[in-house]
């Protein structure tokens, strides 16, 4: 399933090399497939929407919004226990998420100079969620709980029909618990297109955020420009450091807790320890054995993952930094040493229980996080995705005066001068 690599100061790097080399470019064909939806449903607006959503989903319901009463009934039948946990899962992401918001602030000068910035929601934000099989509650509470925080004002979740044409029931649930405020049927790069532009029936919205297949990120990276969106996502990936007192048996099942999201998939141990990289891998075949999803694991760990035996702490904590992982397992003896050392990841979890699951759907911190490197430079999702600021500027006519020259002259150096004129103009 997996072999171990020795860390020599190339081995390493040519293994991760070769994982890096999965496939990031879309297919042609797909690009093309998207590129011709957007413009289809930008010239026939719902009536291309109708006919991608029988082509793709199998039919088409009468009205794509679905109705208060059916969001509310949902919630009224789901099962008490799924609706107990979702709301304590709500809980904690409303209480992580609302020490992240911003305040406007205004600064007033001895001598007159008023300046400020003022942050403010953004006025309508678009969700999707994946539905049928690959529908996910988890993700409506990630992405709907820090947008009301920060004062969207309306929120608009999409989501194909299932088979019988119907919302999947445990997203209607979770978008009445979040305090979602519609709710259309329509899946696909046509629902991320109808959002964009906005049809008869679906209304345009100012950023789209929410999981999807090749199809709705394409079309997402497509559209970005006419809209904002949250980020381009990869496939999943987890990188675990682990020392002589990690638990193989807990590594195993948070490795493949990852394997299991998709064929490409990545999945990564570091450790000092040959031993522990040995019983790892004998727990991978044996927990494997038993999950539901047990092919897309073993491909995912047969293509993507690796254990690396590493020469030291050090070294693991640069190869991390290195590989700036989506989610990131500090499995060491004093995991809460490393804190200041780990400066590239989408989420750090800390200590043998901490496991990645529990960021997923619990915690409250965001599931919403960089892939494929680029929490180097990206944050997860939060209240910041979902604001917009603008600053402000008051001088009086002495403040401006005092700032005259400096002005005029960057203005001149900068062969602008009608910039300095404006200025130069008032005196």
């Amino acid at each position: 399933m997996i072999s171990i690599t020795k860390a020599d100061g190339k081995a390493e790097f040519k293994l991760i090399h070769l994982l890096r080399s999965r496939s990031t470019e879309v297919d042609k064909r797909v690009t093309s497939a998207v590129t011709e939806i957007i413009e289809n449903i930008k010239a026939h607006g719902d009536q291309a929407v109708r006919d991608y959503t029988v082509k793709f989903d199998g039919q088409c319901p009468d009205v794509f919004e679905v109705s208060r009463e059916e969001i509310n009934d949902a919630l009224t039948d789901a099962d008490p226990v799924f609706v107990d946990a979702l709301l304590n899962a709500q809980a904690n992401i409303a209480e992580f998420h609302t020490r992240q918001k911003q305040q406007s602030f205004m600064d007033a000068k001895p001598n007159g100079v008023i300046m400020g910035q003022r942050i403010r929601g953004l006025k309508r934000v678009g969700l999707y969620v994946p539905g049928g099989t690959a529908a996910y509650p988890s993700s409506v509470l990630m992405n709907a709980v820090p947008a009301k925080i920060a004062g969207v004002e309306e929120l608009i979740m999409v989501t194909p029909p299932m088979k019988n044409g119907k919302a999947n029931p445990d997203i209607l649930t979770a978008a009445a618990i979040a305090g979602v405020d519609r709710i259309f049927l329509v899946g696909g790069a046509q629902a991320i297109a109808a959002l964009a532009f906005g049809t008869a029936s679906i209304p345009k919205v100012d950023k789209i955020v929410g999981p999807g297949n090749i199809y709705v990120a394409t079309a997402k990276k497509q559209l970005y420009g006419t809209v904002d969106i949250d980020m381009i996502a990869g496939p999943s990936e987890i990188l675990i450091l682990a020392d002589s007192t990690a638990n193989p048996k807990f590594l195993a099942a948070d490795m493949m807790s990852q394997a299991e999201h998709d064929k490409l998939a990545s999945a990564i141990l570091l450790t000092t320890e040959e031993s522990i990289a040995q019983q790892t891998i004998t727990e991978l075949n044996l927990q494997v054995a038993t999950l539901a999803r047990k092919e897309i694991i073993l491909e995912s760990l047969k293509n993507f993952g690796a254990v690396i035996v590493c020469r030291s702490t050090d070294e693991m904590v640069d190869l991390a930094n290195l590989l700036a992982p989506e989610h990131l397992e500090v499995m060491l003896e004093n995991p809460m040493e490393y804190v200041g050392k780990l400066d590239n990841a989408g989420s750090v979890f800390l200590g043998k229980y901490s496991p990645e699951p529990l960021g997923d759907y619990y915690a409250g911190p965001n599931h919403v996080l960089p892939t494929s490197g680029t929490a180097r430079f990206f944050s997860p999702l939060s209240v910041d995705s979902f604001i917009k600021k603008t600053s402000f500027i008051y001088y009086t006519e002495d403040a401006l005066r005092d700032a005259h020259d400096d002005i005029v002259h960057i203005a001149s150096k900068e062969g602008l001068t009608a910039h300095a004129n404006s200025i130069q103009v008032r005196f």
